[in-house]
């Protein structure tokens, strides 16, 4: 996917928002989506017969129900897959290009939101993944172990141990229940490296702490 988009200049400048808290799409990531709400079914089907480009982003304290205050930094995603059901509904998967800055909200008559994006912060997100470095993968492995037994759950450590480090790190930032606002710490995690490290953080915080419920991991 990165390949598809070499630099900031190469993505859209306006794009459709879909606010969803606890939804966290990074780049290179892949989200699955069940789409029923009329405004956003009408969001993707302009999106398929237009550039394809969805915006994720959370919420922040403000606003109203209808209208909440947007997170200042969301995800751009590009629509791989797409189907309807029998009812009507869609189901997505966006795979994650950049991630962006929140601009200004555009007035517009569509019954979805779009904004300004600004994508050079993160324009290093279009890179590669080789070329990236999330450093030593041990203490995530580490904080990793103690956060299943903490929630008595268990994972294939052969396909976790194998795993390039970019993938693991995005992949449970994505999977893993934290709060919305832990997710947005991730995502804003200048690079892979300071991911890793916050992604570490919260492993160990969750494994000291004193929940009971396991939260299933799919």
């Amino acid at each position: 996917m990165p390949g598809s988009y070499r630099r900031a200049d190469d993505l859209p400048l306006v794009i459709p928002v879909f606010p969803l808290d606890g939804a966290l799409l990074l780049p290179g990531g892949q989200l699955p989506l069940n789409i029923f709400e009329p405004r956003y079914l009408n969001m993707f089907d302009d999106a398929m017969s237009g550039e394809r480009i969805i915006g994720m982003v959370q919420t922040r304290p403000g606003g109203d129900v209808e209208r909440p205050n947007l997170a200042p930094v969301g995800c751009a995603g590009r629509v791989t897959s797409f189907a309807e059901t029998s009812d009507g509904r869609y189901l997505v998967t966006l795979t994650g290009v950049c991630r962006f800055r929140v601009g200004d909200e555009l007035p517009s008559r569509s019954p979805y939101r779009q904004v300004r994006a600004n994508f050079t912060t993160f324009e290093e997100d279009l890179r590669e993944p080789s070329a990236q470095t999330a450093g030593d993968g041990s203490p995530l492995l580490g904080a990793l172990r103690r956060y299943l037994d903490h929630r008595g759950l268990a994972i294939d450590w052969s396909s976790a141990e194998a795993a390039p480090s970019d993938a693991l790190i995005n992949s449970l930032a994505m999977a893993l229940p934290f709060e919305p606002v832990e997710k947005q710490a991730l995502l804003e995690a200048p690079t892979l490296a300071d991911r890793r490290e916050t992604l570490v953080a919260l492993l160990e915080i969750d494994a000291a702490g004193d929940d009971e419920d396991p939260t299933m991991i799919q």
